[in-house]
Parts: C-alpha cells; sequence; structure tokens
C-alpha cells in the first residue's frame, strides 16, 4: 500500500533522513523505531505532506504522493494522529470529531462513522458536548484518534501515541487500535519510542537510527534478537 523509496528530508542545512526506504502492506501493522532525533515523525510528517522530500519517492498504492499537498493526500486516504494529540482544545468532543470528517460530502456516512467511533470510544459519547481541554490525557488521545478515524482513512498514521499516559490507558488504546485493524483491515503505520510496545502490535518493524534504517525485520526477530535490542530497541 505506502513504500518510501530513498527518501531524504532536511530541516535547512540539517539532514533529518538520509534515503530511507520502507514498505506497510495493506492490512498490515508496520512500527518505526528509534531513539529521539533518529528520524521517526519526520517519516510520519513527509508521508503526511506536512514536510516535502528533497529526495525519494513516496507512493501510496503506487501513486506518487510526496509533492502533494497535505489536504490531498487525506482525500486520498492517510490520516494522522500527531505527536501530542494536538486536539482543538476550546471545541466541544463533538466539534472536533466532525473536523475529522470535513473533506466528506457524505453526511450519512459521517453520521454512521461517528456512531462507529463512539462503538471504540463509549466515553467520548459520555463527553460528546464537554470541551475537548479538560478531558484527561487518555481520553484526548482517544480523541484525536477518533478525530483520525472520521475521515474514514485506508491508512492510519500514529506518532508516539503512549507519550505521556499512564501504562493501563496505553494498553487500552493500543487495544482498540489492534480491534480496528483486525476487524476492518485498516492499515497501520506505528512510530513509538517504547519498542516494547510497538512491537506488541506491529508485525514488522524498522528501526531508525541518525535518519537511516539500521535494522528491517520482522516483529518477532526484533523481539527475539538480544544484540537488537540491547543496541537498538533499549530494553
Amino acid at each position: 500500500m505506502l513504500r518510501l523509496t530513498d527518501v531524504a528530508v532536511h530541516y535547512g542545512p540539517v539532514v533529518a533522513l538520509r534515503g530511507i526506504s520502507l514498505e506497510v502492506p495493506a492490512g498490515g501493522v508496520v512500527a518505526v523505531l528509534g531513539a529521539n532525533g533518529a528520524g521517526k515523525s519526520t517519516t510520519l510528517r513527509a508521508v503526511s505532506g506536512l514536510i516535502r522530500p528533497s529526495g525519494g519517492a513516496i507512493e501510496l498504492d503506487d501513486r506518487r504522493i510526496d509533492r502533494l499537498a497535505p489536504e490531498a493526500i487525506v482525500a486520498l486516504g492517510i490520516s494522522q494522529v500527531p505527536e501530542g494529540r494536538q486536539i482543538f482544545t476550546g471545541l466541544t468532543v463533538l466539534e472536533n470529531l466532525k473536523l475529522g470528517a470535513y473533506t466528506r460530502h457524505d453526511s450519512k456516512g459521517v453520521a454512521a462513522d461517528l456512531d462507529r467511533v463512539y462503538g471504540y470510544f463509549p466515553r467520548l459519547k459520555e463527553r460528546a458536548r464537554q470541551i475537548a481541554g479538560t478531558l484527561s490525557g487518555g481520553e484526548q488521545q482517544m480523541l484525536a484518534i477518533g478525530r483520525a478515524l472520521m475521515a474514514r482513512p485506508k491508512l492510519l498514521l500514529l506518532d508516539e501515541p503512549s507519550l505521556g499516559l499512564a501504562p493501563l490507558i496505553v494498553r487500552e488504546i493500543l487495544q482498540i487500535i489492534r480491534a480496528i485493524n483486525e476487524s476492518e483491515g485498516l492499515t497501520v503505520l506505528l512510530v513509538e519510542q517504547d519498542a516494547s510496545l510497538a512491537l506488541n502490535l506491529a508485525s514488522y518493524g524498522y528501526v531508525l537510527e541518525t535518519g537511516r534504517v539500521a535494522i528491517a525485520a520482522d516483529a518477532a526477530t526484533l523481539r527475539r534478537d538480544e544484540a537488537i535490542r540491547r543496541s537498538y530497541l533499549g530494553y
């Protein structure tokens, strides 16, 4: 579904990605791992069009997307849940969710997807009229994911979903992501610093180091190899 080929990204004179290549198959869950500054979030930002690569190609279903505007990429079926959630704190939960469907014009479909999101995240339904900024951190992360799902994506980009959350809440959220992937076939590209957490969800992983792919292997291999765990994954 998604293919990155020799993608390079620069922030001025700083090289953030040094020609990375990776693939995410349709219906799969793939993790991008690595330390802070390895290029994980930059990879997602390049895919979603928030930054433009200085080299290489990004393809969705064999179509080049690396020169498209972010809104055009959303319309093609990619939604991102950004690091730090970035919900609209002054709006209600319901208003945030509806903004996730701003590119859509099928009102019946939007209503059905709102019910679908509430089914996955019942707390959002309970707090539909509540101002989003008053939610707990875990509820805000649920809202950010729900907002992304309202676009009806075929590929969901998750950037550090565990950041700042209690382990119990993180497990709950990732169980829901797994359920969506298994029941609906939603493809997921997950960026996560907590390698153990990510590899319990993903089937394949790429380990980035200073903007390069250091290792690419199935999740079981990454979990099992002690040298890889110590050298690259920190556990």
